[in-house]
């Protein structure tokens, strides 16, 4: 696997994390009547995109680490 790749993968999930995680916080100093329900929507987003997130990063290790024997 090229290093490239490696890279723009782990980037691309630590970025969704990222932006899923700023979003949760913008929408806390909202006040509007859609915020509570929001922010249950993005704290489940949040939870999965991690979960995701942590797949992913794991199976990036071993398979780079399987690929470097």
């Amino acid at each position: 696997m090229p290093p490239w790749l490696t890279q723009v993968i782990f980037f691309g999930v630590l970025g969704a994390v990222f932006i899923v995680l700023t979003l949760g916080v913008v929408n806390l100093v909202r006040t509007d009547a859609q915020a509570r329900s929001r922010s249950n929507k993005l704290m489940r987003l949040r939870v999965l995109v991690q979960f995701i997130a942590i797949i992913v990063l794991v199976l990036l290790g071993w398979a780079v680490s399987a690929l470097r024997q």
